[in-house]
């Protein structure tokens, strides 16, 4: 019976892995050698690509010239409609071609989602730029196109601007050709990774670059991802050689050695033959047992129609909240995907994005919703944890026009719930319930294909805000923002329109362990204004969950109703922009009204709530437009983009307080401003519903015959010297009254109508006032 030679086996295995030891080694040392000559010819492939995007861009624009003066077109150009079709006609490639007078008033007055988010933004970038105006690209039904704003001047200043819509396919073309070696090229629109990737050619294993070359004239950017080689040995060529000629020299002295020996060993003895009954029996082992059998998952079955329960109560005035896991489930949200989803579908949209604040539900609740819109054909992308406003922003950055936040704002940590945009309108009222109404009908799309990724717009957010605001002297602020998630973002926007910060429960904590982030309730205050008062700062800036609202409190820790910091924006915005509209809300003081006017503005009370009050400055071209609650909507001049933003809102306010000539504190600067006696919100919880049925009751029977009444949002009257005001909150089942007057008495004196007209409706009341 032969058996294996154990003393020849393992040299020639030893020898064997030894020679190819050193042939792996010696491969890696090839590759850190051409490891610099990789990367370089990426970088060359770069360039070059850079280089030829620029020439072909600048080659359009001087068709255009050409064009221009050719036919004379440039001296006609007022003529938009007959100066647009002579320029279709000389340039044949073009797809679009419009004109637009000097100020771009047709564009600050159009319907941005018939008109083009992007397209606006593109436009307006370029009236007020300094530089000449950048290429960039849009979609449009579905097409990527090359889009170019060219300025027609005249008579030192200018005339008209042209908007030219060229195919991206010769781009493409000369995109695809690029060879960049072992890495890979990407297109990007925007600087910095988290821009928006238009192409890419190469290795998707290649590591990104944190910077790319702009190509000229353009927003768009070519990165280079370098090489990544499959290096496991130290990066040194004279180590990769050394150990190459260890083991290949290693392995040759031992097949040297294998040869030297003789080829027949001597024979060994012959094993005696083992017989049956020579071998010592084991006891025996009783049989292993059989694994038990494992039951299959049981399947879960598809919810019914309706099920889990849809309570209506959710669908708000103008969002949607709900308690996590009794009234809102990832299944709710789900169909509320499919819900948006099919809306989008009905307005030809079919890309949104996704954000969610800190909420410990937030990211079962978003995934949830976005399964639900890629269901109904949706593209999403996905933001990730951001402030509320980062979400608004984004749908603007990436020109989808549709967003959701997946937010509580500022309701207790067990809540959460979606704010919803499609094509550029915050949904509410009748809106949110066509949602409600599309589920319980179960009229919802579930065969779509809708894509899904990720991507970041914080920095771009940052940047943008830091490009517009500037602090132009060094303001110290301290930033409470709650725990909620505008603490990840906030401090640094502050920090870079030139102020000291010091962050104060800015680390995200979904369950609010400090306080509640909510800055409407003085008691929510208490730490800022002890932190400003210690630290010594210039002021105290807080947030509520979200980061779409903004609490102020000053060196004396007084804190700055948000009426009077409307009275203090509304200034700066008209001293920029006379005549223009300011909008407020039923709980903002009286004395708003006459600031104002005596700022050569034009005042509008409207309804509260956030939604509602961004479709009334759409609809009104206002500049400005605020809440009682914290929620500033700046639009002035296109500075921005006319959303709630809490982060923005406090930026604007430390350029104002940094840019005063007189260096007067926040106080002082409030100082100058009418002050009257107030109360904050006044909250009467009640029973779901309840409250908007006592609301029906007091609109029918209460009368102040010595006062004016205005029933646009719950019952405001105002008096001559001061108002009071009852409403049903549209975010939580509760009551919410506020008072304001010029002096204690008055104050009082309105209270007490109140109380007694509020207790002739329902006497079982246990009124907060």
């Amino acid at each position: 019976m032969s058996r294996v030679d154990l003393r020849r086996l393992l040299p020639l295995a030893g020898a064997t892995l030894l020679l190819v030891a050193g042939v792996f080694c010696a491969w890696q040392t090839w590759l850190i050698a051409d490891e610099g000559s990789a990367a370089e010819r990426t970088h060359a492939a770069q360039r070059d690509t850079t280089r030829e995007l620029g020439a072909l861009i600048a080659g359009k624009r001087e068709a255009l010239q050409r064009a221009l003066m050719a036919g004379g077109i440039a001296t006609s150009i007022d003529d938009h409609a007959a100066a647009s079709e002579r320029l279709r006609a000389a340039l044949p490639s073009v797809r679009v071609v419009e004109v637009y007078s000097g100020g771009l008033d047709e564009v600050v007055r159009a319907n941005y989602r018939e008109f083009g988010y992007a397209k606006a933004a593109q436009l307006m970038a370029a009236l007020g730029g300094s530089g000449p105006p950048r290429a960039s690209t849009s979609l449009k039904d579905g097409e990527r196109r090359l889009s170019m704003v060219e300025p027609v001047a005249g008579e030192g200043t200018v005339r008209a601007w042209i908007w030219l819509e060229y195919p991206f396919d010769d781009i493409v073309a000369r995109f695809d050709a690029a060879s960049p070696g072992g890495g890979r090229l990407e297109l990007r629109q925007g600087e910095g990774r988290d821009s928006l990737r238009l192409l890419d050619v190469g290795s998707r294993s290649a590591e990104l670059e944190a910077e790319g070359q702009r190509v000229e004239g353009t927003s768009l950017f070519v990165f280079a991802a370098m090489p990544k080689a499959f290096i496991v040995i130290p990066h040194s060529e004279a180590l990769g050689a050394l150990l190459s000629l260890v083991g290949l020299g290693g392995g040759a002295l031992l097949l040297w050695g294998l040869r030297r020996r003789p080829a027949v060993e001597p024979e060994a003895m012959p094993e005696p033959d083992v017989m049956v009954a020579d071998v010592v029996r084991k006891p025996r082992l009783p049989p292993t047992p059989a694994p038990a059998a494992v039951a299959p998952p049981t399947p879960v079955a598809a919810p019914a129609a309706g099920e889990p329960s849809l309570d209506p109560a959710i669908f708000r005035a103008y969002d949607i909240r709900g308690v996590v896991g009794k009234t809102l489930t990832a299944d709710i949200a789900h169909r509320i995907g499919q819900a948006i989803g099919a809306r989008m579908l009905d307005a030809d949209l079919r890309e949104i994005v996704v954000g969610r604040d800190g909420r410990l539900s937030g990211a079962e609740l978003a995934h949830a919703l976005s399964d639900g819109l890629r269901a109904a054909g949706i593209d999403v992308i996905d933001l990730g944890m951001v402030p509320t406003p980062v979400v608004y922003f984004a749908a603007y950055h990436f020109g989808t026009g549709c967003a959701v936040s997946v937010t509580g704002s500022h309701n207790p940590a067990d809540h959460n719930g979606f704010k919803i945009v499609i094509g550029g309108e915050t949904l509410s009222e009748d809106a949110i319930a066509d949602l409600h109404r599309r589920i319980v009908a179960g009229n919802l799309p579930s065969d779509g294909v809708g894509t899904w990724r990720e991507q970041s717009a914080t920095e771009a957010y940052v940047a943008r805000i830091a490009g517009d605001v500037a602090a132009e002297r060094r303001l110290k602020v301290v930033v409470d923002a709650g725990n909620g998630v505008a603490g990840a973002v906030a401090p640094r926007v502050l920090e870079d329109i030139g102020c000291e910060v010091i962050p104060l429960y800015c680390d995200v904590d979904g369950q609010f362990p400090n306080h509640h982030p909510d800055p409407s309730d003085p008691r929510n205050l208490a730490d800022l204004i002890a932190a400003v008062h210690t630290i010594g700062a210039d002021l105290g800036i807080a947030f509520d969950g979200d980061g779409d609202r903004l609490g102020v409190v000053t060196q004396a820790g007084e804190i700055v109703w948000p009426d009077r910091l409307l009275m203090l924006f509304a200034q700066d915005v008209l001293a920029r922009n006379p005549g223009a509209t300011i909008i407020y809300d039923v709980k903002c003081t009286g004395h708003l009204r006459g600031v104002i006017q005596q700022s050569a503005g034009v005042p509008l009370m409207w309804r509260t709530g956030h939604s509602l009050m961004k479709a009334k400055l759409r609809e009104t071209g206002a500049a400005l437009a605020g809440e009682m609650s914290g929620h500033f909507f700046f639009a002035d001049n296109n500075r921005w983009y006319g959303f709630d933003d809490g982060i923005y809102a406090a930026a604007r306010l430390l350029e104002i307080v940094a840019g005063d000539v007189e260096e007067r504190s926040v106080a002082e600067l409030f100082d100058t401003l009418p002050k009257s006696v107030s109360t904050p919100e006044l909250r009467l919880p009640m029973e779901e519903g309840a409250h908007f049925r006592f609301m029906d009751a007091f609109r029918a029977s209460a009368t102040f015959d010595d006062a004016r009444i205005t029933t646009i949002d719950g019952v405001r009257v105002d008096w001559a010297d001061g108002f009071g005001l009852v409403r049903a909150s549209n975010t939580s089942p509760a009551l919410i009254f506020r008072f304001d007057a010029d002096s204690a008495r008055s104050l009082e004196r309105i209270k007490q109508s109140f109380r007694q007209r509020v207790l002739a409706v329902d006497k079982s009341l246990a009124l907060p006032f």
